[in-house]
């Protein structure tokens, strides 16, 4: 064999080897991000509990009286969406969807459930979204996909709550970002307004500080080739899942919050949304609060920024 020809096949096998490598990792990252370990129903309602201790009393009433129930949907795919849903105690048209984080399921925002249902006196729905609590799928879809289930959830809110509702679309963390990515889609005259707290510019720009952060890697070539296969096994991929693109197209008013000392969802994150964002909208940012903590920093000043601004659409 002529040394050109060595040269060649040593070449070609350590390509070979670099795009195997590259392909093995981006499976490894595209696993390890949209398919973690899941907390049971059961252990979500007891960490939810312990933590917020206030929500006691009014969740064990609503377990004596059987008012907080479940419901499930078929989604357009197939796929089996679990929720749990409670009327408010006297007849309303007000209405919360409230929607939960990452790794997170429906039962692990009964607090925020609890701001609507009992300060707020609204009807409440609480999806677990793809991968989580009682909801089917494959993998996490980090809002983009899941945004098409929430509008599902809100053209079901009729059945539960009955007609001429007026809605808001209410979200933690991945929530935000689903609640930001619904926006900017065609919905129901129903939902009135949105809730963002803490939520992420793009699947893309999370993603990119968490490999930095993580692993001390660049976005290039591993996120890239991530997003690639991300994009052939469940449809989507990271650039296109953009909270900032969706809210670009929202005429709804918007509530931003976001905690100062967030380096989860980076505070600067907020800043962006907020300035692309068309008015009417408000922005809330708490201090010394850490990622998703702001209503347990500060419970009433939170229940009360709700309330002033949902109370503006919600009448």
């Amino acid at each position: 064999m002529s040394t050109r020809k060595k040269v060649t096949i040593t070449v070609i096998s350590i390509i070979a080897a670099l795009v195997a490598t590259l392909i093995g990792g981006g499976f490894y990252m595209l696993d390890y991000a949209l398919c973690p370990d899941q907390m049971s129903v059961e252990e979500a309602e007891k960490v939810t509990r312990e933590r917020h201790k206030v929500i006691n009393p009014w969740l064990d009433s609503l377990r004596a009286k059987n008012a907080l129930r479940d419901t499930f949907i078929i989604a357009k795919d197939g796929e089996r969406l679990h929720a749990v849903y409670a009327k408010a105690t006297q007849p309303t048209h007000r209405t919360a969807v409230i929607v939960h984080g990452y790794t997170d399921q429906a039962m692990e925002m009964l607090h925020i459930g609890y701001l609507y249902h009992h300060d707020l006196h609204c009807n409440i729905l609480l999806p677990d979204l793809r991968f989580s609590g009682l909801t089917g799928g494959k993998a996490i879809q980090m809002g983009w996909k899941d945004r098409e289930d929430v509008i599902e959830w809100i053209g079901h809110t009729p059945e539960l709550f009955g007609n001429n509702l007026q809605i808001a679309v209410h979200g933690i963390s991945m929530g935000a970002a689903t609640t930001m990515m619904t926006s900017g889609e065609q919905l129901p005259e129903t939902v009135k307004c949105f809730v963002d707290d803490c939520g992420y510019t793009s699947v893309w720009d999370q993603f990119a500080k968490e490999l930095k952060e993580q692993f001390g890697l660049p976005a290039f070539p591993l996120l890239n080739t991530a997003s690639w296969l991300c994009n052939l096994k469940y449809g989507w991929n990271f650039k296109e899942a953009s909270s900032l693109e969706q809210i670009k197209k929202c005429k709804l008013p918007m509530l931003f919050i976001h905690g100062d000392q967030d380096d989860y969802v980076p505070t600067w994150m907020v800043y962006d949304l907020y300035d692309i964002k068309s008015e009417p909208k408000e922005l809330w940012i708490t201090k010394g609060v850490a990622h998703a903590r702001s209503y347990d920093v500060y419970p009433k000043e939170y229940t009360e920024h709700v309330r002033n601004f949902t109370g503006k659409y919600l009448q």
